[in-house]
């Protein structure tokens, strides 16, 4: 069976895979992650995905590496992290009130035959029309400061979003079925295979 390895520092996404009991090791790739934002926002996060698989893949035998990028875009420019709280400000002054995009790529490969598979999750978020008063406090809080688009789903930006069109995990950072998905193509098993079995 081979090992997972999650090439990433992100306790988002380590805390949303030990949800499907999938034993995993982390390992982040600290790669580059400057890309021209003139791609578009599919490609841009595909691209960074596999560069982080690519940096990790060669450290590890008989292994699956997993990388994963996730962005936050509206009308297409892409909201990545923000540098500083008044830049953190200033995009969610952008996002108040509005329907934006949020992608995840999705790259993994097989350290043993070299193949590599990627996917590009889509999730539409609505968040309500934001004052000034939601947009400080929640800054103030530094909640938002190492989160594409200067949010968090999964924390007390909850109370922000109005609806959510696709994967919630996704918006969170893993989409957990694209990801299922993948493993089952690359790997030629479910995962299941790789999960201990529990008895009533």
């Amino acid at each position: 069976m081979k090992k997972l390895i999650l090439a990433s520092a992100s306790p988002r996404r380590a805390s949303l895979l030990r949800l499907l009991d999938i034993p995993f090791e982390i390992a982040p790739s600290n790669v580059d992650e400057t890309l021209d934002t003139r791609l578009p926002p599919p490609e841009h996060v595909r691209e960074i995905a596999q560069r982080k698989t690519r940096a990790i893949a060669p450290h590890f035998d008989h292994a699956l590496v997993l990388g994963a990028d996730t962005v936050v875009a509206l009308e297409n420019t892409i909201l990545g992290k923000p540098c500083d709280a008044d830049h953190a400000r200033a995009m969610l002054a952008q996002l108040s009130g509005k329907t934006h995009r949020v992608y995840t790529g999705l790259a993994l490969a097989d350290t043993e035959t070299g193949q590599i598979l990627t996917e590009v999750a889509t999730t539409s978020v609505t968040l309500r029309t934001l004052s000034q008063q939601d947009i400080s406090r929640y800054v103030a809080t530094g909640e938002s400061l190492d989160k594409a688009g200067a949010y968090g789903a999964q924390g007390r930006a909850s109370a922000f979003i109005q609806s959510v069109s696709g994967c919630f995990y996704n918006v969170v950072g893993l989409p957990l079925a694209r990801f299922w998905t993948l493993y089952h193509r690359l790997a030629g098993q479910s995962p299941w295979a790789t999960i201990p079995e529990t008895r009533c």
